[in-house]
């Protein structure tokens, strides 16, 4: 796996408008794991793709009435398959973290890559999907010197009390 130009060569590219420059382009020193499904618990359609690109249908389903005007992003999703799509270059700002804090400092998007793994925080994730992402991690750790091990949290971490994800179902010891 090869990062030519902040992207990932193997992942399939839908650039993403929901993304800035970061303050300071040098410090990406956290690796933030989150989960996603649309609808909830329903995987493998477009639906992921079209909220990122700000697409999405708030006819499609029920619940997109209360989310389809979000502007987030996350630099990567990982597939159940174990397939990668990138939405945003690794040295730009995606808005994947919200209101969040990591040991004290403020706003992770500034200095944080997003990481979707397509689930739910209560069901496991795939084999093809924790295989795929330890690769994603090695090949940042090799791009990114200020990127370790240590520096690989959770949403639920930097945004406590507001969000769970990649919840009780994410097998931390896969990755670190």
């Amino acid at each position: 796996m090869i990062i030519e130009q902040h992207r990932l060569t193997n992942a399939k590219q839908i650039p993403s408008p929901n993304y800035d420059d970061r303050p300071n382009p040098v410090d990406i020193s956290l690796l933030v794991i989150h989960c996603i499904s649309l609808p909830p618990g329903e995987f493998d359609n477009p639906y992921i793709n079209q909220l990122f690109c700000n697409v999405l249908d708030p006819d499609a389903h029920p619940y997109f009435k209360e989310i389809y005007q979000l502007t987030v992003s996350a630099h990567l999703l990982i597939k159940r398959d174990g397939s990668c799509i990138q939405y945003v270059p690794f040295n730009k700002r995606a808005w994947h973290a919200g209101k969040s804090s990591y040991q004290g400092k403020e706003r992770c998007n500034d200095f944080s890559i997003g990481i979707e793994l397509e689930g739910t925080e209560s069901i496991p994730y795939t084999e093809a999907q924790y295989i795929q992402l330890a690769e994603v991690i090695d090949s940042l750790l090799k791009a990114y010197p200020n990127l370790s091990k240590q520096q690989i949290t959770g949403h639920s971490d930097i945004a406590p009390g507001r969000k769970n994800d990649p919840g009780a179902s994410f097998d931390w010891q896969r990755i670190i």
